[in-house]
């Protein structure tokens, strides 16, 4: 395995993916193993950055010296949207990624980003490892990717500088939502105004009153500091975040049926792997961010999701009808 502490973006992102510091696995035992290079947004301590060095030891014990990743964290190749581009082009051999992200080239996952679609952890991965979940990776297949299965971040929860006790106090508010059509009409039916803001300009944005408050999962408002510029948390949990853990399908195509197959039965351990570390990571992260002088503000969920229901009627058109959504929801 490979480690990579890089400079960002740009014309540098093949040096990137190419220098730095290495450390490799002892275990490795073949002079030219295939490498697999992934993007980390995050450092490698983080749930981002441990998936990969779990798949790199899974693989590694079941076909000892034939694959190795080069992992490159700290968003040295760029944000999600970069590091996907860099799997289309080439690049980048492998990445994990938000659905909100992959929208972009799989527009029918904004499904999940449906407000109250989700119960729990639980629900998430019932529907996944359904017909849903083939059916969406099937979808990805068409656009070049092989998706190995699907990651929670967390629910997402609303963080603002006044208190909000309810979905009546957004209105007239301006609000940082991430690039997506779906995000931007939801707030848009609770009369907030919605501004697409990169997460790299959030804390900016807030700071300056571009912005008036947003929505982020725990473990986001910890790490990038949001509690300074927006100190209350109002525990929402209006939508889960998902992702896809990904790869390049003709760079998996080049793989041997023996490495696909490794591969396969890593990313199986590895993603509820990921999902139990990101599930640890949320309440300890918002009980870092009120010893930082955050403030929870707890809610009445159901008024959040009577004050939501009328966007699944008028959404649902646009994310495969409402029959997929009672679909979802009616999954025990």
């Amino acid at each position: 395995m490979f480690v990579r502490r890089t400079l960002k973006t740009g014309p540098r992102l093949l040096l990137a993916a190419a220098m730095g510091l290495s450390l490799t696995w002892a275990g490795a035992a073949q002079a030219d193993p295939t490498q697999i290079t992934v993007g980390v947004i995050y450092g490698i301590d983080k749930p981002q950055g441990k998936i990969w060095t779990k798949m790199n030891e899974l693989v590694e014990k079941k076909i000892p010296g034939q694959i190795t990743f080069n992992i490159v964290p700290d968003g040295a190749l760029g944000g999600e949207k970069e590091e996907v581009e860099g799997v289309r082009l080439g690049s980048i051999q492998a990445g994990i990624s938000t659905l909100a992200n992959m929208s972009t080239w799989v527009p029918e996952t904004s499904l999940f980003d449906m407000p109250f679609i989700f119960r729990d952890q639980a629900h998430i991965d019932k529907v996944m490892a359904g017909p849903i979940g083939d059916e969406f990776k099937d979808l990805f297949a068409k656009q070049g990717f092989k998706a190995f299965g699907f990651i929670t971040y967390g629910a997402r929860h609303v963080i603002s500088k006044a208190k909000i006790t309810g979905p009546g106090d957004v209105n007239g508010l301006k609000m940082r939502v991430i690039q997506s059509p779906l995000h931007i009409a939801l707030w848009e039916s609770l009369g907030a105004s919605p501004t697409p803001v990169p997460i790299t300009e959030a804390y900016n944005a807030l700071e300056t009153g571009v912005v008036d408050y947003m929505d982020m999962t725990m473990s986001g408002y910890q790490a990038l500091k949001l509690y300074e510029v927006v100190p209350n948390f109002a525990r929402t949990s209006h939508i889960w975040a998902l992702g896809v853990m990904y790869m390049s399908m003709p760079f998996w195509e080049s793989l041997t049926p023996e490495q696909q197959a490794a591969l396969e039965e890593a990313a199986a351990e590895a993603i509820p792997y990921f999902n139990g570390l990101a599930a640890g990571e949320q309440e300890e992260s918002l009980t870092k961010a009120v010893e930082m002088g955050a403030t929870v503000v707890e809610q009445d969920t159901a008024e959040w999701q009577k004050a939501m229901a009328p966007f699944w009627a008028s959404y649902a058109d646009k994310v495969g009808g409402i029959e997929k959504i009672e679909t979802i929801v009616n999954t025990k």
